[in-house]
């Protein structure tokens, strides 16, 4: 079934209704991915438009009431409390200069009421083997911390369900580290940025760090579009053979 019949000298331009339903599914879903990328692109250019914003400013004090998450992400806080060693979880497969190792995340209890916080307290080499597992040393006593909150509930590619291991985890689940814990926890993680006597290494990425990808996809996505759109022009123009009036595809 053609949808219509264009004649330009010798060439007829003839869509039929199916092949051209399906390319403008295909083009709508390309461009629907193109602009979704390119929405993330612009909200990690907020984000760390925001950070920079905020590098000069005076950390926010956390704390026992539950802070608003969006409000407060890549921006400075501070804390004072007590690490709560007992839960004490290690993020494995964290890889810093080429070398294979764990980040250490440490909940801290705050002062003067019943929520915590749980904080990365920074990255620490793995072992010879995957039996020697790290053990870094937990200050002791009332801690004061600075660091930058982050989203926990960060999206990650598992290709089956793993539990973990004892202490060591392949990623950090949030909704699951609460509920094993019972720990009443800020909705933040905050990566420390103060200085500590634990041999751990503190090298936050800027948060910017996933901008160009996004940029890289959208583009491959319009350019797909826009590639569906020539082919379907193409495919639907024929030339009319000699003394052919009513050519058809």
């Amino acid at each position: 079934m053609h949808l219509l019949k264009l004649r330009v000298g010798r060439w007829v331009f003839s869509p039929t209704l199916w092949p051209t339903l399906a390319a403008l599914f295909f083009f709508v879903l390309t461009l629907w991915l193109g602009n979704w990328q390119s929405e993330r692109a612009d909200t990690k250019r907020a984000l760390q438009a925001r950070y920079d914003a905020a590098v000069g400013d005076a950390p926010i004090h956390v704390g026992n009431t539950l802070l608003d998450r969006d409000s407060v992400l890549y921006r400075k806080l501070e804390v004072e409390g007590v690490f709560d060693d007992a839960h004490t979880i290690l993020l494995d497969n964290r890889v810093l200069d080429g070398v294979a190792g764990y980040h250490v995340l440490t909940p801290l209890r705050i002062n003067g009421g019943g929520l915590a916080i749980l904080v990365n307290r920074g990255w620490v080499a793995a072992g010879r083997t995957r039996d020697q597992v790290p053990v870094p040393p937990t200050p002791a006593g009332v801690v004061r911390l600075e660091g930058m909150a982050v989203n926990p509930y960060t999206r990650y590619v598992e290709l089956a369900p793993t539990a973990p291991q004892g202490r060591v985890w392949q990623n950090l689940d949030f909704a699951r580290y609460a509920a094993t814990t019972g720990l009443r926890l800020q909705p933040v993680l905050l990566l420390q940025t103060s200085s500590q006597a634990d041999n751990l290494q503190r090298n936050w990425p800027r948060p910017d760090s996933g901008v160009s990808t996004h940029v890289s996809y959208a583009v491959q996505w319009y350019s797909l579009a826009a590639t569906l759109t020539v082919l379907w022009l193409i495919m639907n123009v024929r030339r009319c053979r000699d003394g052919d009036v009513n050519s058809k595809l």
